[in-house]
């Protein structure tokens, strides 16, 4: 019995030795260690560039300039307002005569139709007759003043011929002037005998070219008829829209270019942003006046207007200073022991300049040329490391 008990505990004693030896046998797990690229420890290892690489770099200091910002729209070009004239009748006849068509250039003041007309006659004919009753009505109230100097005509005679020649005097003026807003010389219905029949001439208000003709001889017309459209296109205007955000940077007198499609561009000044935004399109409109002297710019057709706009002075390198490695944009830094690549949190891009928002000072010198010879370098190193 006594054999049997000292058996049992035996065994428990022996377990516990088994277990303990295990334990101290083995070895704690050791941490991984994951390598990283040039830029992923964020590790600025200095590269030495051998004498011919480093004859072929270049440094510039980052300093702070203003980035020019371009905004471009699509644009559609149009007649300037100013420069089209719509040729009307303003008397109702019949043509006559045609002294230019569609197509021609046409000088200020230069005829384009003549109306015969009865309208044209009968007025012609009051004219005629109320400048004659208003030299008559004059010289007998000339007479008449003198004859009341000398008391031989009464007060009453003086003030009834005066009354007459005023009369007449103002109804001439009222013929006179209808003649003249129709565009009939009275100096040459003075001059002539009037046994001819009298034209009424149209002529061209502005200088241009005819692009609508709606005349032909014998045709019949009426008050308010259009017969000519003329044109000038040697200025223009162009209209783009802006998002208003964009067009808050912009004002009146700013410069823009215009560019035609298979043209030369041409810069213009920006005359016109509207005060109110399009209803459906949440945009600005705004305007340019274009010289176009050779005609390159064809009314109703569609362009390209850029224009740039300048912020405040920020700190900005060279674009061709900035490379990427391993997806981390950066710039490589001149030091005193060579060259680090640094990375940095860039803005906006314009003008061949890029801002640097995080990574640079004002004053540090960065390698604008022969970026692409220290990254290469860069890269050999961390792949002969193994990293």
């Amino acid at each position: 019995m006594t054999r049997r008990l000292t058996a049992i505990g035996i065994v428990p004693a022996l377990l516990w030795l088994l277990s303990a030896c295990n334990d101290q046998g083995a070895q704690p797990p050791q941490a991984a260690t994951n390598g990283g690229g040039p830029a992923a420890t964020g590790n600025r290892t200095a590269i030495h560039p051998p004498p011919a690489v480093q004859a072929r770099l270049r440094t510039e200091p980052a300093a702070l300039r203003a980035v020019p910002e371009q905004v471009t729209a699509p644009g559609e070009v149009a007649l300037d307002l100013k420069q089209v004239a719509k040729i009307t009748s303003r008397i109702g006849g019949q043509v006559e005569q045609i002294h230019v068509q569609l197509g021609d250039r046409v000088k200020q003041g230069q005829p384009l139709i003549a109306i015969g007309s009865l309208q044209l006659d009968q007025l012609i004919e009051e004219y005629l007759v109320g400048k004659a009753q208003a030299e008559v009505a004059e010289n007998g109230f000339r007479r008449t003043q003198k004859l009341r100097a000398d008391d031989i005509v009464t007060e009453r005679k003086l003030i009834e011929d005066k009354g007459l020649y005023l009369e007449t005097r103002a109804r001439f003026q009222h013929i006179r002037e209808k003649l003249t807003n129709m565009g009939v010389s009275t100096a040459e219905l003075d001059r002539g005998q009037h046994e001819e029949r009298h034209l009424y001439t149209l002529t061209a208000p502005i200088a241009g070219t005819v692009v609508t003709q709606n005349a032909v001889r014998g045709q019949g017309v009426g008050p308010g008829d259009e017969l000519f459209e003329i044109v000038d296109t040697g200025r223009v205007w162009v209209f783009a829209n802006l998002p208003i955000e964009q067009a808050r940077k912009f004002k009146e007198g700013d410069s823009g270019t215009i560019t035609p499609k298979g043209g030369e561009t041409v810069v213009a000044p920006l005359t016109y942003l509207a005060p109110v935004a399009d209803e459906t399109t949440r945009t600005i409109r705004v305007r340019f006046e274009v010289a176009n002297r050779t005609g390159q710019l064809k009314p109703r057709e569609y362009v390209e207007v850029a224009l740039v706009w300048s912020g405040p002075p920020v700190l900005t390198v060279p674009i061709t200073a900035m490379t990427t490695i391993e997806h981390t944009r950066g710039l490589f830094l001149e030091t005193g022991d060579g060259y680090t690549f640094v990375p940095v949190e860039a803005g906006r891009e314009g003008g061949g300049w890029i801002e640097i928002r995080r990574g640079v000072q004002e004053g540090d010198r960065i390698v604008t040329d022969g970026v692409f010879d220290l990254k290469t370098m860069l890269l050999k190193e961390h792949i002969g490391s193994g990293e």
